[in-house]
């Protein structure tokens, strides 16, 4: 039985399985998208979000290192690695997670497996609108919007009286 076991073995054994997880994990790194089945995405992307989180959380020199390592631990490879912290990590500052995208792409002719192209979000010009920088990492409030909308109620009342104080020293 296999009640609660949520991981999808791929039908291969744990060492296996970790093996093409690296691998799978490398190759999306360097290229920014690869194509695959589409069981072996969606188990990729379970793979890869938690190491692209790792690379955003560091305070100190000693948790980046510890960082490093415990990422190079899981791909095995040293430049995946280094385009994972130089290049990935800026782009991916700002997003609070969802890293990835899975596209289906229909069936594979010699076997019927389904096929799906599984990308990187912040690398795609297409759907990303073209943006090249971090934005801001998003504010975590309770409120329900209430200073935008004084903020922005309170800035026309500023610009009207910044004319009229222009007026009385053009007319002096």
């Amino acid at each position: 039985m296999r009640h609660g076991d949520k991981i999808n073995n791929l039908g291969r054994k744990k060492a296996h399985r970790e093996a093409l997880m690296s691998n799978l994990a490398s190759q999306l790194i360097m290229h920014k998208r690869i194509v695959t089945t589409l069981a072996k995405a969606k188990a990729l992307r379970t793979y890869i979000e938690p190491l692209i989180t790792k690379t955003k959380k560091a305070d100190s020199k000693e948790q980046i290192m510890h960082n490093h390592r415990i990422v190079f631990s899981y791909l095995q490879d040293k430049t995946a690695v280094k385009e994972l912290f130089t290049t990935i990590a800026p782009k991916v500052a700002g997003r609070p997670g969802g890293y990835t995208r899975i596209i289906k792409l229909g069936i594979r002719l010699g076997d019927n497996a389904e096929r799906g192209m599984i990308e990187l979000v912040d690398f795609n010009e297409i759907y990303g609108k073209g943006k090249g920088e971090a934005a801001a990492p998003a504010k975590k409030t309770r409120r329900s919007g209430a200073a935008k909308k004084k903020a922005a109620t309170e800035a026309p009342a500023a610009e009207a009286v910044a004319p009229a104080a222009e007026e009385t020293t053009a007319s002096e």
